[in-house]
């Protein structure tokens, strides 16, 4: 079975009860890693942490959104899974999340904002793939133009480009 198959068909039997997290493993990547989740998390595939290559991350529910942002001269349209999605993929219990960048970067967002605000790990921009330079080839970010109250400093510093690790913290 591949892996969007798995992803979908665990998501739905855990959704419906019939399958718990303990039963559950998570594909090691194939590919080169893209993202990796570490912390609070019940379902991992690399030792103490989950690793995901970009197939895995295709593999996850899509949603796309048009929004502005301080970032580009136009609204843009972001593709790519959930970052709820994300998260339920590995089990993740906690408070915060701790993202970090390729550069190093740092910003910690509220567990609570994944499903609040419908947050995205964007993938696709304009539906092409993010190259590094062109702030991928992931990317955090909110729906800004749904709700004028993410169009602060606060939610631009939590939408992080070039997304390289998650860790779930209490």
């Amino acid at each position: 079975m591949n892996t969007r198959r798995t992803l979908l068909l665990v998501a739905a039997l855990t959704q419906s009860g019939l399958l718990c997290a303990s039963a559950y493993a998570l594909d090691a990547p194939t590919e080169r890693p893209v993202l990796t989740i570490s912390g609070s998390i019940g379902v991992k595939n690399a030792g103490e942490v989950a690793r995901f290559d970009m197939k895995m991350i295709e593999a996850l529910p899509q949603h796309s959104f048009t929004t502005r942002t301080p970032w580009f001269d136009r609204p843009v349209q972001f593709t790519g899974p959930l970052l709820a999605d994300v998260l339920a993929a590995v089990k993740a219990r906690g408070g915060s999340i701790r993202a970090s960048a390729i550069n190093d970067y740092t910003i910690t967002i509220p567990m609570a904002d994944a499903s609040a605000h419908q947050v995205i790990v964007a993938r696709l921009l304009d539906g092409k793939p993010m190259a590094v330079r062109d702030k991928g080839p992931l990317f955090v970010i909110y729906p800004f133009d749904r709700d004028a109250a993410l169009r602060t400093s606060v939610y631009y510093e939590r939408s992080i480009w070039q997304l390289k690790s998650l860790d779930v913290r209490p």
